[in-house]
C-alpha cells in the first residue's frame, strides 16, 4: 500500500476519528514506556540530542518535532488540524493515562508479562496511526515524514515508516542514546502494523468509496 485509505463522512465523525486514533497512539506509547524494555526509536534521539546539546527531553523533543515538520512541510506534506491535535493532544493524553492507578503498577509486573505489553502496543498505535490519518485532516510530524517518503520514493507506507524509525534510531544511538529489546520491536514492527491497520480500515464501510480498494 502506498497511499492510506480516506474515511467517509463529514467533519464531526472525521475529527471523532482523529482525536480516537490519538488516544489509541497515547496507549500504545504509554504500554511501550510501562515495558521499561526500551525506549521507542525517536525517544532514543531525543535522548541522545538531549545529551549532546545539554538540554531537557522535551526540549530535544520539541527541536526534533520541528525539525522534521519542517522537512515534511518542504517536501509539501498536508499540514493542517490533526497536525496539531498530534502535538498537543498525544502528550495530554500520556499524561491522562500515567495518572491511572492501572497503568502505573504495569511496570511492577513480571519481565514475561512486561514483553507481554509490546504486541498490544503496536497494535494500538497500528490502528490509532490508521484512524487519525486516514481522518485527512494532516498528520504529526513523524507521520507525515512517511508518507512523503512513501510518495516521493514510491515505496510501501510499511517500507517508508520502518526506514524513517531505523533512521531516528541510529542517529539516536549514534548521539548516545539509549535502546532496548523493546526499541527494536517498535521500529521493525511499527510499520507492518500501520500498513495492515490501513488495509483492514480500507476494507471496512467507514473508508470512503473512492479510495475503497475494489476488491
Amino acid at each position: 500500500m502506498r497511499a492510506p485509505p480516506e474515511l467517509r463522512g463529514g467533519f464531526v465523525p472525521r475529527l471523532t476519528a482523529l482525536v480516537a486514533g490519538l488516544f489509541l497512539c497515547a496507549l500504545g506509547i504509554i504500554l511501550f514506556l510501562e515495558s521499561e524494555l526500551g525506549l521507542p526509536p525517536w525517544d532514543v534521539l531525543h535522548q541522545g540530542l538531549a545529551e549532546q546539546l545539554g538540554v531537557s527531553f522535551g526540549a530535544a523533543n520539541l527541536i526534533v518535532s520541528g525539525a522534521v515538520l519542517a522537512l515534511a512541510w518542504a517536501l509539501r506534506a498536508y499540514i493542517g488540524l490533526g497536525t496539531l491535535l498530534n502535538a498537543s493532544l498525544i502528550g495530554s493524553f500520556v499524561l491522562a493515562l500515567a495518572a491511572s492507578d492501572a497503568i502505573a503498577t504495569l511496570s511492577d509486573e513480571s519481565l514475561a508479562a512486561r514483553i507481554g505489553l509490546l504486541p498490544p502496543a503496536l497494535a494500538c498505535f497500528g490502528v490509532g496511526s490508521a484512524f487519525y490519518i486516514a481522518a485527512s485532516m494532516g498528520a504529526g510530524p513523524r507521520d507525515s515524514l512517511m508518507l512523503v517518503a512513501s510518495r516521493r520514493l514510491g515505496l510501501r507506507i510499511g517500507t517508508a515508516r520502518t526506514a524513517v524509525e531505523l533512521v531516528a534510531l541510529g542517529l539516536g544511538f549514534a548521539l548516545g542514546g539509549k535502546a532496548g529489546i523493546g526499541t527494536l520491536v517498535f521500529a521493525l514492527g511499527i510499520g507492518p502494523a500501520v500498513e495492515l491497520s490501513f488495509w483492514l480500515l480500507e476494507r471496512t464501510p467507514l473508508a470512503a468509496p473512492a479510495v475503497a480498494s475494489p476488491t
